[in-house]
């Protein structure tokens, strides 16, 4: 009987020669490209440059680049510390369905295995396809019970790593079931390292990056792994989300929907389950001329797990600020926006937004609850000092697939997070060639000759 590993790693592997179509692989692009932009900035803070230092043996030769300065590094450490700096600024993608962030762990794997491959852009295009295609079911088919204890980035990311690792290091179908049954055992990291103010959070992304191309090339050296891994009865599926897992409908559209195209990229620096609260208070001032000074009060309604994660109403860190509803609402309507400015010493300190948070009431909304997780929505309000009340829905949030950025609103993104760090010019140099990856040589070559490699001289 196969199982839901093997069924998986058949499609995978099968992406190796399968025609993927123009809108599948722009959706790869945009990815990437967002990837980059949120990679850029964490590869120049902690806890990615800790972690550099930490393991300064493992950096300085090997067959993969750290970004954004471009220093050698082996494989599985290029994995581990660039998938640490994309989900430090909180600004990488997400698949809401799955309550996941597939990028930092996915592309991490994917571009260290493909330099270690020497594997061309078209390639690097179709791993990242693959981890984003298994990795989405299995974040969707465990949540959102999973979530309850979990954090989805750093488990269903190892599946999503060890995918990508396999396609682009060639591994047969077999090959890849083994890989994907060794990542379920290595999948794991707790909600409770985000609930205070640490850096594990970030690193979750870096070690499940690490360790699905660590199963990858183990695989390919012939360790085997458990290929009932995900149902079986003491398997993943049971151990971190319960024994009714709907395996069968996780696979079932493999191939012909492809979840790759409903991914959220973000427009705010911030948890995810702050955006629509943020965008929806934003309309409300901008549509009725409402100023700071005349704010009462502001109600801010949205599901559960966004008051139990994001209900912080004094943060103190960067870190904090970011989980914090009332803080970012507070933030948008006294600076304009959300983005990393938010959450400089400055802002934090910024005796307007600590005065407005002290205003916001931040409660479950019903309807929001029901929607959620495949909805993430905000009810909100503002009262004014003399007793006007402004209301508005926002069903969605800004970036997310039903609401999407546009490629020129994600190319300014991609701008205002790189050009600090690499320098206009260097940014778009290496923006051009993202955007052009699918008829791109080796990911080396490109990666070694781009503005990554010239920013750091």
């Amino acid at each position: 009987m196969t199982t839901v590993i093997e069924t998986y790693a058949r499609f995978a592997a099968g992406l190796r020669t399968a025609p993927l179509s123009d809108e599948v692989r722009h959706h790869a692009e945009r990815a990437i490209v967002d990837w980059f932009a949120a990679c850029v900035p964490g590869g120049v803070m902690a806890p990615a440059t800790l972690v550099a230092e930490a393991l300064s043996d493992q950096v300085g030769a090997g067959n993969a680049s750290l970004v954004p300065g471009g220093q050698r590094a082996t494989a599985q450490t290029a994995a581990l510390i660039n998938g640490t700096a994309s989900h430090t600024v909180e600004f990488d993608d997400i698949f809401r369905e799955g309550l996941y962030h597939p990028g930092t762990p996915t592309i991490s794997a994917a571009l260290a295995a493909a330099e270690l491959a020497g594997a061309d852009g078209a390639r690097l295009i179709a791993g990242v396809v693959a981890g984003y295609e298994v990795s989405n079911r299995i974040a969707k088919a465990v949540n959102p019970r999973h979530y309850d204890y979990w954090h989805t980035t750093a488990t269903v990311g190892c599946f999503g790593a060890a995918a990508a690792a396999s396609v682009i290091l060639d591994l047969d179908a077999v090959q890849t079931a083994h890989a994907l049954g060794t990542a379920a055992t290595m999948a794991a990291g707790l909600q409770q390292a985000f609930r205070a103010d640490a850096m594990s959070k970030p690193l979750h992304s870096g070690r499940a990056a690490e360790a699905g191309i660590l199963a990858a090339r183990l695989a390919k050296a012939g360790v085997t792994g458990a290929l009932d891994a995900l149902e079986g009865p003491r398997g993943f599926g049971a151990a971190m989300s319960g024994p009714d897992v709907d395996w069968e409908a996780a696979t079932a559209t493999l191939g012909s929907d492809w979840t790759i195209t409903r991914v959220t990229f973000k427009n705010h620096a911030a948890c995810g389950h702050v955006h629509a609260a943020v965008d929806a208070v934003t309309e409300i001032a901008a549509a009725n001329g409402i100023s700071v000074d005349r704010i009462a009060i502001i109600e801010a309604g949205s599901y559960a797990k966004s008051v139990e994660i994001c209900g912080n109403a004094n943060p103190v860190t960067a870190f904090e600020a970011k989980f914090s509803l009332p803080y970012c609402v507070a933030a948008v309507l006294v600076r304009g926006s959300v983005r990393r400015a938010a959450f400089e010493p400055d802002a934090l300190a910024d005796p307007a937004i600590r005065d407005l948070m002290t205003k916001v009431v931040h409660t479950v909304d019903p309807g929001c609850e029901a929607a959620f997780p495949g909805v993430r929505s905000a009810r909100a309000a503002i009262v004014t000092t003399d007793g006007e009340r402004f209301e508005f829905f926002a069903p969605t949030r800004k970036g997310d697939p039903d609401n999407p950025l546009t490629d020129a609103e994600l190319d300014a993104k991609f701008h205002e997070l790189t050009d600090e760090v690499l320098g206009t010019a260097a940014a778009s140099a290496l923006l051009a060639r993202l955007r052009d990856l699918r008829s791109a040589g080796p990911v080396g070559d490109l990666l070694r000759a781009s503005a990554l490699a010239q920013a750091a001289e």
